[in-house]
């Protein structure tokens, strides 16, 4: 393996324990957050809107934190100490949460510390990511934002497990570690970036590479907007497929107790689908490949809807999962080549924020009482086809075209 190689897969590994713990994070907040709420005063009825205007944040600072690690990556080691000291923040914001108590002022303090550790955990999304499309070898960047995500993963599908077993536990222990754990390891990234820099040849931050990053950094190509917008669609029918549809459509052949070990299939099929892609994307890009993966996410969800028995449900779900996995992997890659040169941290942030805008629309539909409404459920049960069967051939007819343009790398 040569230099840049090692470093690279050494990025890896700590971008993916970076995305683990700061998923582990948000899992927790959301495992707590009713009994925190509770604790100041915050009525449980107005939970969900707590999260919604947590996504409502993330779709802004997901942005915002892309275009400033575009602007300051030139600067080799900046980067990593900056996402230090912003994470710092975001863990201290977060360690507060399950401290505080009901009193004067109490019900203020932890929404401020919400959105504190909202806007600053953005951190911890493009800009790690942009440093695999502006130091690695561009063949990997596929198989490292298969790694990277891999902490995405497997959260997702230890959270039954961790939503019963955390249940009787003081959130105060578990706060802790977890911002303790991300604290440390995220004094990790900048040393990193500078062996990553030195192994691509820029170990050098001289003011004329400077200048050539910052003429770089312009106004992005049409399809990023298109991208975005597919983005969207997609997030939108993975979060009604897996969020309101999944626990139903096992409810009819399996028990609530059963759903714990059930609900991670989707999870299993994402980690693995994500590795076992990434030649393709190497191969025929970003864009076409998340494309596929939408067309097969639809024909899977397709299936689970009209699934006879449980077993063909797991089979099904467990595609979905694999198509979303293929997808997200995908995308991260499209996005650092729609960035190239010099604006992945900005692409890679718009993918975030079209992602929290996705979350925030599933949710303001728990909020409104149509995801629990039986008139309501048939159109769930169609949506993640139709949105999924809509954005993957927008996406195979974007990568065609940007295929098309030799001058733009294509990953």
């Amino acid at each position: 393996m040569t230099e840049q190689g090692a470093a690279s897969r050494t990025a890896g590994l700590a971008i993916a324990g970076l995305q683990l713990l700061m998923t582990l994070g948000w899992t927790l907040y959301v495992i707590y957050l009713p009994q925190l709420a509770a604790s100041v005063g915050i009525p449980a009825s107005t939970v969900i809107f707590l999260l919604m205007l947590d996504q409502a944040v993330f779709t802004v600072t997901d942005f915002a934190m892309g275009v400033a690690a575009d602007r300051i990556a030139p600067v080799v080691g900046r980067l990593g100490r900056i996402v230090a000291l912003v994470t710092a923040l975001s863990c201290a914001a977060f360690l507060l949460l399950p401290f505080l108590a009901a009193g004067h002022a109490a019900k203020a303090l932890f929404i401020g510390c919400a959105l504190v550790w909202a806007a600053t955990s953005s951190a911890l999304r493009a800009p790690p990511l942009m440093l695999l499309g502006k130091y690695a070898a561009r063949p990997a960047v596929p198989w490292l934002a298969s790694l990277a995500l891999l902490g995405f993963g497997v959260v997702g599908a230890a959270a039954p497990y961790l939503t019963i077993t955390l249940r009787t536990i003081d959130p105060r222990l578990p706060f802790a570690v977890a911002s303790a754990a991300l604290f440390l390891a995220t004094f990790a990234l900048s040393p990193i970036e500078r062996r990553m820099a030195t192994s691509a040849g820029l170990a050098s931050a001289a003011p004329t590479m400077l200048a050539a990053a910052e003429r770089q950094f312009g106004p992005l190509p049409a399809r990023a907007a298109a991208f975005a917008i597919a983005v969207v669609v997609l997030g939108i029918g993975f979060q009604i497929h897996f969020s309101i549809d999944s626990a139903r459509l096992f409810l009819r052949y399996a028990k609530p107790p059963d759903l714990e070990t059930l609900m991670p299939v989707f999870w299993i099929g994402f980690n693995i689908a994500m590795f076992a892609a990434a030649p393709l994307v190497a191969r025929f890009g970003g864009l076409a490949v998340m494309g596929a993966a939408g067309i097969a996410g639809g024909a899977f969800a397709l299936a689970a809807t009209a699934a006879n028995g449980l077993p063909v449900l797991v089979v099904a779900q467990f595609g979905a999962g694999a198509a979303w996995g293929i997808a997200m992997m995908s995308g991260v890659a499209a996005a650092l080549a729609i960035g190239a040169p010099g604006n992945g941290g900005r692409v890679v942030g718009m993918m975030y924020s079209a992602l929290a805008l996705a979350t925030f629309a599933r949710m303001s539909a728990v909020a409104g009482g149509l995801a629990g409404a039986p008139a309501y459920e048939a159109l769930f049960a169609w949506a993640p086809t139709i949105f999924w069967l809509s954005a993957g051939p927008a996406l195979l007819a974007l990568g065609r075209r940007s295929a098309d343009q030799a001058s733009e790398p294509v990953y």
